[in-house]
């Protein structure tokens, strides 16, 4: 019996998609990991909310963008995904000269376009960025030199009960790659602020940030984006070809020869491959420098029989 199954009558009404034993390797960038017991596309945040007051509270939930920096486990995820729609999150629209809201599933690069066309200034970066706006907001992503924090004035999201919040820019908590929003929040959008802005001068910084995406990164492979966040005072790429890891490979998983700190999967790589490649880089930095790096890269799910990675800090 599958969760749907079990959940019945509970999820009467409901106008989003549900899918029982959905396969995640459909959607992340690195196509890999087993399936998840549940998937639920919601239509709006009103069937959202809903679905979220009448789920169990025993049963796991897991929000997932396009999954971008995404590494699914092979033995598939427990419990529920949720994937908010373009339809009913990917909205964007001017409130001032300055602001704009957009909904969580809308494309980083699409807010970028959007403030373009405003003459917004400040959100150039997010052209580069391979994600959508709800990781983001969780994770205070950045890019040449801007984060997430500075842009966001307050973000709207549902809690583990289907109730309503409104966040300050304060009461999200960022720091590097951080948030301290609690965890069983689901943002479902967000206003942003940028500054009076030349159209042209906008579109030349979104020019040389794709110009930089194209020269330094593995952009048109199977990739997570960044694996591992800049310890203090040096580059994760820095440590990691230090220690001899670029273009290692474990499997069908590879560090990338062009940008070591990209992980790629090379045709055939498991999400075991995929970790394993990993907590290596982590034990060799460690050995090397004496620095443990920290996972950027999110890595979600049941580990297969047999195949658990061990962390390089157990090891």
């Amino acid at each position: 019996m599958t969760l749907l199954d079990r959940l019945g009558d509970r999820l009467a009404g409901l106008r989003g998609r549900l899918k029982p034993d959905a396969e995640m390797s459909k959607l992340t960038w690195f196509q890999v990991g087993g399936p998840a017991d549940l998937l639920f596309q919601p239509a709006d945040e009103d069937d959202l909310a809903l679905f979220l007051e009448r789920l169990p509270d025993e049963i796991p939930v897991l929000v997932v963008g396009v999954g971008s920096n995404l590494l699914v486990r092979d033995g598939g995820i427990e419990g529920v995904v949720i994937r908010l729609s373009a339809k009913g999150f990917g909205n964007v629209e001017q409130r001032s000269d300055t602001m704009l809201f957009a909904g969580a599933a809308l494309p980083d690069k699409r807010l970028a376009a959007a403030a373009l066309e405003a003459g917004i200034g400040g959100f150039h970066f997010y052209h580069g960025i391979p994600g959508a706006l709800g990781g983001a907001l969780r994770m205070n992503a950045g890019a040449n030199v801007v984060e997430t924090m500075e842009r966001v004035v307050e973000v709207h999201a549902l809690d583990r009960r289907g109730r309503r919040h409104v966040l300050t820019n304060a009461e999200m908590g960022y720091s590097y790659r951080h948030s301290e929003a609690a965890r069983d929040l689901i943002f479902t959008g967000a206003v942003f602020e940028g500054y009076p802005a030349d159209r042209d001068e906008i579109r030349a910084k979104m020019d040389e940030v794709q110009t930089h995406r194209e020269t330094v990164q593995p952009i048109r492979e199977k990739t997570g984006g960044s694996t591992f966040k800049n310890p203090a005072g040096s580059s994760a790429w820095k440590e990691i070809d230090k220690a001899g890891c670029r273009g290692l490979t474990i499997g069908g998983a590879q560090m990338s020869e062009m940008h070591c700190n990209f992980m790629i999967n090379t045709g055939a790589a498991t999400g075991f491959d995929l970790e394993s490649l990993g907590e290596t880089v982590r034990e060799r930095v460690r050995e090397s420098s004496s620095l443990l790096l920290e996972w950027e890269i999110k890595r979600l799910g049941r580990f297969a029989p047999g195949r658990v990675v061990e962390p390089a800090e157990s090891r």
